[in-house]
C-alpha cells in the first residue's frame, strides 16, 4: 500500500503530489491517519535546504494530529481509532543512558520525523508508538497540532526552571513560539515580561497575559529589567545583545536560546559567575514532558492561535510562514486532501 503525500523535489520548490511505499509496520509501531499538520519554520528550512541536510523528494511536517489506523502486535497502550499527536521525534535507540533516563530528545540515535523520513504532509505516517502521544480531552485537534513542536519547545525550559514557586519569566519575541511561551508561563503562575522589537505588539502581549512589555533592541528598555528575571526564553531567529539580557537575570537565573540563528554569544565569564547565572540552548522536550505538556494545556485551556489552510493551499501556507505573515501558527487540514477528486491539488 502506498501513502499519498505532498513533497518538494528540490530546494525551495513548491510541494507536489507524491506517493511512497512505507516500511512494514513493526511490532511496536503505529500507523496514524493524519487529520491536521502544522507548518513550522523548521519545515521551511528543510524545504529550502537551509541546513544542508535535506533529502529529496522531501515530505515535510512534524506537528501531526491524527487517528491510529493500525498498530503493531506489541502495542498495548494505544487503540485503533484513538486520536494522537506526533512531533519532531519519531524514534530513538531506547537503550542508551539518555533514553533510560527518559531523555530521548538527546539520544545520539534519535530520529526526526521528517529528516531522512517522510513526514506529516501526507495521508498517513508510521512511527514508533512511544512517540505517538494520546490527545487529552479538551484539546481541539487542529489547534493542538502546533503544541507537538512549538508547544513542547517552550514548555520544556519552563518545566525545568519551575521549582514549585512562581517565576519571573522574560519572553523574547512574540511569534509562533513566543505567544505560547506567554500562555504557558502565565499558567505556571509567572510574572511575564515580553521583549519585542515591534512596539505595536504591546497590545497583543497584554491581551495574551503579559504583565510588562519592553523593547528587545533598546538598551535603555532592556536595562529596566536588570536583575529581575529567573528565566528568559529567547524565541527569535536573529542576533541580539545577549549580554544585556544576561544582566536581566536574577541570581541562578537562566537565559535559554531556542534558535540556532540567534548569533554568536559575546558574554563575559564574570557575567555568569556573578549570581551563578546560566546560558543554555534547548530544542524539543522528551516524551514524558510532551505527555505532561498536552495534559497541562488541556487542563489550563492553552491552545495556539492558528490559521487553518486546506491542503489545496499548502504552498500558499508555506510561503506565508516563510514571510512571517501568519498569526501565529499555520495548520493544514488533510482530512479531505487525498480524495479521488483533484480539489486538493496544490498546483
Amino acid at each position: 500500500m502506498e501513502i499519498a503525500a505532498f513533497a518538494a523535489h528540490g530546494p525551495g520548490q513548491p510541494l507536489e503530489r507524491f506517493a511512497y511505499r512505507p516500511e512494514p509496520l513493526g511490532p511496536q509501531d503505529v500507523e496514524v491517519q493524519i487529520e491536521f499538520c502544522g507548518i513550522c519554520h523548521s519545515d521551511v528550512h528543510l524545504i529550502d535546504n537551509d541546513w544542508g541536510i535535506s533529502q529529496y523528494p522531501l515530505v515535510p511536517g512534524h506537528e501531526i494530529v491524527g487517528v491510529v489506523s493500525a498498530r503493531g502486535e506489541a502495542v498495548a497502550h494505544l487503540e485503533v481509532g484513538q486520536r494522537v499527536g506526533i512531533g519532531w521525534l519519531r524514534g530513538a535507540c531506547l537503550h542508551c543512558e539518555w533514553c533510560l533516563r527518559g531523555e530521548e530528545n538527546v539520544c545520539p540515535e534519535r530520529q526526526a520525523t521528517c529528516v531522512g523520513h517522510y513526514g506529516g504532509f501526507a495521508r498517513a505516517i508510521r512511527v514508533h508508538s512511544r512517540f505517538a502521544f494520546p490527545l487529552p480531552d479538551g484539546l481541539e485537534p487542529a489547534a493542538a497540532a502546533p503544541l507537538l513542536c512549538a508547544g513542547i519547545t517552550v514548555y520544556s525550559p519552563l518545566r525545568q526552571a519551575w521549582q514549585g514557586h512562581p517565576l519571573r519569566v522574560g519572553v523574547v519575541g512574540l511569534g509562533g513560539l513566543g505567544h505560547l511561551a506567554v500562555k504557558f508561563a502565565r499558567a505556571f503562575g509567572s510574572e511575564v515580561t515580553v521583549f519585542s522589537s515591534r512596539q505595536e505588539k504591546q497590545a497583543e502581549a497584554e491581551r495574551l497575559g503579559a504583565h510588562h512589555f519592553l523593547s528587545s533592541t533598546d538598551p535603555a528598555q532592556i536595562q529596566k529589567a536588570a536583575g529581575r528575571l529567573d528565566l528568559i526564553i529567547a524565541t527569535v531567529h536573529v542576533p541580539l545583545a545577549w549580554e544585556a539580557f544576561v544582566n536581566c537575570l536574577r541570581p541562578k537565573g537562566t537565559l535559554c536560546l531556542l534558535s540556532g540563528l540567534a548569533g554568536t554569544l559575546n558574554i563575559a565569564a564574570g557575567q555568569l559567575m556573578e549570581g551563578h547565572r546560566t546560558v543554555k540552548g534547548s530544542t524539543v522536550g522528551n516524551c514524558w514532558q510532551t505527555r505532561e505538556m498536552l495534559q497541562f494545556a488541556a487542563w489550563n485551556g492553552i491552545q495556539p492561535e492558528i490559521e487553518i489552510f486546506p491542503a489545496g493551499r499548502i504552498n500558499e501556507a508555506i510561503q506565508r510562514v516563510r514571510e512571517n505573515a501568519v498569526h501565529f501558527r499555520a495548520v493544514v487540514d488533510f482530512r479531505q486532501a487525498f480524495n479521488e477528486s483533484r480539489a486538493a491539488d496544490p498546483r
